[in-house]
């Protein structure tokens, strides 16, 4: 076996898992989609027996990715371990602004409240008369 077939084939088993895992398929869900042997599945992600076009265009489509996606380098896949991080890191700036924002807007959030409390008030004092003992709010 030739650099490039072996490389074909490494491409192909380590994206083959992939998807399947993405997918939450195990090796016998995606076996019986496919209407292969578990064993055949386990000899193609390992690199020992290679597909059929026929079979490869079935296992893109059971996987819902295109055939050319299956034979992408590690580059263009997502690195797990470093996608965890950066949602971590996203997850810790969100935090941090949501801080940031509510601190400074509750001073105007409350005089806002505060501003309208008293135009309610005033709106009722007129609308059931000062001091005649209908307003709810003076004992």
């Amino acid at each position: 076996m030739n650099r490039d077939e072996s490389e074909c084939r490494e491409l192909l088993s380590r994206n083959i898992k992939l998807y399947r895992s993405r997918l939450g398929f195990s090796q016998l869900d995606l076996a019986l989609e496919l209407d292969i042997s578990t064993t055949f599945l386990s000899d193609i992600e390992t690199g020992k027996k290679w597909v059929s076009p026929k079979t490869l265009a079935l296992i893109a489509k059971v996987l819902k990715v295109k055939i050319y996606e299956l034979f992408k380098p590690d580059e263009e896949t997502p690195n797990p371990a470093l996608s965890a991080e950066v949602v971590k890191y996203l997850d810790s700036v969100d935090d941090t602004l949501v801080k940031q924002i509510t601190h400074s807007i509750e001073p105007a959030i409350e005089r806002t409240i505060t501003r309208s409390v008293a135009k309610m008030r005033k709106f009722y004092e007129k609308q059931l008369g000062e001091g005649t003992g209908n307003v709810p709010w003076h004992n």
